[in-house]
């Protein structure tokens, strides 16, 4: 950060009114920019297409699929507080912005009783959502899956599987039944041609978090300090010796047994731990899709760090809500601009409204030369026009 954008440094607050909630973005002479990001409860929705199935509501047209993820692990030590915010904060865009209907939007988060309906974002919760909507993806259909919560990096299983013996980004569920970037990967492999696959993690060490994508927009080179200060902002980050500890304790296993997330996992999951877990594989097309090239590559990552950095998750103050930093930035960014913006263009944006927050996280744009330069979420003018 240069010594002119220290000078400019915006600090920014959310507030939450009856039927609005806000960003705002203080400027260093006193000035205060306001952005609608989301409305408090779910939008208001003509009841008669609540009701509509998906397939009276995609009309044969292009369909906008969602799954929205948030887990706030509420009652443990690892509890966070903006991720559940970030999701209805988020469906209100795809709503109101991008015109998904509410029949396609799926929204998983941990502040309820599942009581068999399958809300819940357990491992075997999310994988089945995601599942669920590539099945259905035809050629041209836009997917798009937000995350808000926690994430870590694995060490290899095995060493020397020619995968770099890198430790590999994973998304923890409320469960601990981790998703790791291979699973990501194989679910892009399966898309249609001509299908994309947009996913917004809000999550520490997210970057890469689609095994094999290329970056478009990755580590800076300033030094990365991410572990934020100050009693408002928390690390969306579990080290691996807490996910382990957590499992070990739960799988009967006994963590002397076993130094690895591996042989827990599938012990408490079975066939619903990752397939990188339960064949001790760390890349590679399972899918049974024909491998792509660079140029047809469906899917789309825009993170909110580098695979070195945290998230913040900013609590509460003076009456706002609490969020994701790189959430609310993102949302900020798509309200003041709301004519179509390319996904290269989306993170770069995000980028310095963290960076004149003083948020020290760096996000990420991983995808095809192609996909960098096309409209975030497929959007084009007449959508823009049209809300």
């Amino acid at each position: 950060m240069n010594q002119d954008m220290k000078t400019r440094q915006r600090s920014y607050s959310m507030n939450t009114g009856d039927h609005a909630a806000y960003i705002y973005i203080y400027t260093h002479n006193g000035g205060r920019n306001r952005y609608l990001i989301s409305l408090k409860h779910a939008p208001a929705v003509d009841p008669e297409l609540e009701k509509k199935t998906a397939m009276e509501v995609d009309g044969g047209k292009k369909k906008m699929l969602a799954t929205l993820v948030g887990c706030n692990y509420a009652g443990t030590e690892y509890e966070l507080q903006g991720c559940i915010n970030d999701v209805h904060a988020m469906r209100a865009v795809l709503l109101d912005r991008f015109g998904f209907a509410p029949a396609n939007v799926t929204v998983l988060t941990d502040d309820h009783d599942d009581s068999g309906g399958g809300t819940i974002p357990t491992g075997a919760g999310v994988r089945r959502a995601l599942s669920d909507m590539v099945a259905r993806a035809a050629p041209g259909d836009v997917l798009f899956f937000h995350f808000s919560g926690h994430g870590t990096l694995v060490p290899p299983v095995v060493t020397g599987s020619g995968h770099g013996d890198r430790d590999d980004e994973a998304i923890v569920p409320c469960d601990f039944n981790l998703i790791t970037d291979v699973d990501f990967r194989e679910l892009v492999d399966r898309l249609p041609r001509g299908a994309t696959f947009t996913m917004v993690s809000d999550s520490c060490h997210s970057g890469g978090l689609i095994d094999q994508e290329k970056e478009q927009i990755g580590p800076t080179t300033a030094a990365a300090d991410s572990y934020l200060h100050g009693g408002a902002r928390a690390a969306r980050f579990l080290p691996y010796a807490a996910v382990l500890g957590h499992l070990s304790g739960a799988s009967g296993v006994g963590a002397s047994a076993s130094h690895h997330v591996a042989d827990h996992l599938v012990a408490l999951f079975g066939a619903d731990a990752s397939a990188k877990f339960r064949f001790h594989r760390h890349h590679g097309n399972s899918s049974g899709a024909a491998a792509r090239t660079d140029d047809d590559d469906a899917g789309i990552l825009l993170s909110g760090c580098q695979t070195d950095e945290t998230s913040a998750d900013v609590a509460a103050a003076g009456g706002g809500s609490a969020c994701g930093a790189f959430s609310a930035a993102l949302q900020a960014v798509l309200a003041a601009h709301p004519a179509p913006m390319s996904n290269r263009e989306v993170v770069l944006r995000a980028r310095e409204v963290l960076g004149e927050q003083g948020f020290q996280q760096h996000p990420c744009l991983y995808c095809s030369d192609a996909n960098a330069d096309a409209p975030f979420l497929g959007q084009h003018e007449s959508m823009a026009k049209s809300n």
